[in-house]
């Protein structure tokens, strides 16, 4: 929910009292920056601070309209994961990403070879863009997450470009446009992964494509896309009623959820990071803005890697420290913890995979697969805690292509 929707439900659901409406009385006692930082600590937040306004502003609000305007405030899906590019040392290019959920995704390590033929329209077996679905040809070859088997969550291609789906309950893709192919949102990475080999060429895509929201487990694909290349350039794409707003450039190495991506930047400028030390209270919480701002924070601080493994180990600590704790509270809708941390380093088309409930990180290397057209597909399912260390070599033909 925006803030602006906020007051405008306050202003609805809680009518008048001596002609000054709910949202007007918000207004009175809030800049928008004081509430921007209130609303981003979520409803717990809100509601804690709304016990240190002026009793004045008390009266106005009636239980009844105080319970409806929270209610609507936290009636919405809670937002997980973190994805940390690390790409300020030459020879050295390493991301890492969260993936917070509230109950398996059931991830299965997968390499696609090229030649794939997708069909867009699909969700699964059903057919969820009935007219116009985006049809294409896989050009590369990729090793990719799987989530929920009907999409990808995170990955990279034989050519160094690599996409992570995080949550963003922002997410508006518009009404459906038949004029232009449309493609379901949990294929968007692999859409990108299959043809684009750097990021221009990615963005370029997409200016050809509608992405359709479709929903899977009872969630919709409310998503937003950070992607990279061998050659450390950078995007976030998020879709905003119904326009796609995009960030590109080396410098936009983070991203979580929301709120929106620009008020992720404003709310970071606010921090004083000039002086770190072990006595700087930093932002602590599970929410995305916290984890934002701790991941800017330690990412600055890390040192130049001297060697492949003390680079995985330095992103792995990171993405540790930015994952979401089993039985941590999460904006009042229940357990989000991590579910999985991935590392890739692009220099050396390698996949880290960290399983939050297997007690090994376990690594592919894309480079030793038959990627040619034809080729099997090939799958690992992670959950397995007797994995560990390099596991190409256990992967096996996939009894089904997932899609």
């Amino acid at each position: 929910m925006s803030l602006e929707t906020f007051f405008t439900a306050l202003d609805g659901k809680g009518g008048h009292h001596r002609s000054v409406t709910l949202g007007a009385t918000f207004r009175s006692f809030l800049t928008m920056e004081r509430f921007d930082s209130i609303w981003a600590s979520g409803p717990k937040g809100l509601i804690h601070s709304m016990s240190l306004f002026p009793r004045r502003l008390n009266r106005f609000l009636g239980a009844a309209a105080f319970a409806v305007a929270i209610s609507s405030a936290i009636s919405h899906p809670v937002e997980g994961c973190t994805r940390v590019l690390w790409n300020n040392h030459p020879g050295s290019l390493l991301v890492g990403r969260t993936m917070d959920w509230p109950e398996s995704t059931q991830p299965i390590l997968t390499v696609f070879p090229r030649g794939m033929a997708r069909d867009g329209s699909r969700l699964g077996s059903e057919v969820v863009v009935s007219k116009n679905g985006l049809r294409w040809t896989s050009k590369y070859g990729s090793l990719v997450t799987t989530v929920y088997g009907i999409g990808t969550a995170d990955g990279f291609n034989e050519r160094g470009l690599a996409a992570h789906m995080l949550y963003f309950n922002a997410c508006d893709f518009g009404a459906r446009d038949i004029s232009r192919p449309g493609l379901q949102a949990g294929l968007w990475a692999q859409y990108l992964l299959d043809n684009a080999a750097t990021v221009p060429e990615a963005l370029a895509l997409l200016d050809r494509v509608q992405l359709v929201m479709v929903e899977a487990h009872g969630s919709k694909a409310t998503v937003h896309l950070a992607i990279e290349d061998a050659q450390g350039d950078s995007a976030i794409i998020e879709y905003i009623n119904g326009k796609a707003v995009v960030h590109h450039g080396k410098e936009f190495q983070l991203m979580t959820n929301d709120p929106s991506y620009d008020q992720q930047l404003e709310l970071l400028k606010a921090q004083d990071f000039s002086k770190p030390s072990s006595t700087m209270p930093l932002p602590g919480n599970v929410n995305p803005s916290d984890r934002f701002q701790r991941a800017a924070y330690y990412l600055a601080m890390l040192p130049k890697p001297e060697t492949e493994r003390q680079g995985v180990a330095s992103i792995l600590a990171l993405m540790r420290n930015v994952s979401v704790p089993f039985g941590a509270p999460y904006k009042g809708f229940g357990i989000y913890n991590t579910e999985y941390r991935t590392v890739i380093d692009l220099a050396q088309s390698r996949y880290y995979f960290e399983l939050s409930t297997s007690p090994s990180v376990v690594w592919v290397d894309l480079q030793r697969f038959d990627l040619s057209p034809g080729a099997d597909v090939q799958v690992l399912n992670p959950d397995n805690v007797d994995l560990t260390g390099n596991v190409t070599a256990g992967f096996s033909k996939a009894p089904q292509i997932p899609f």
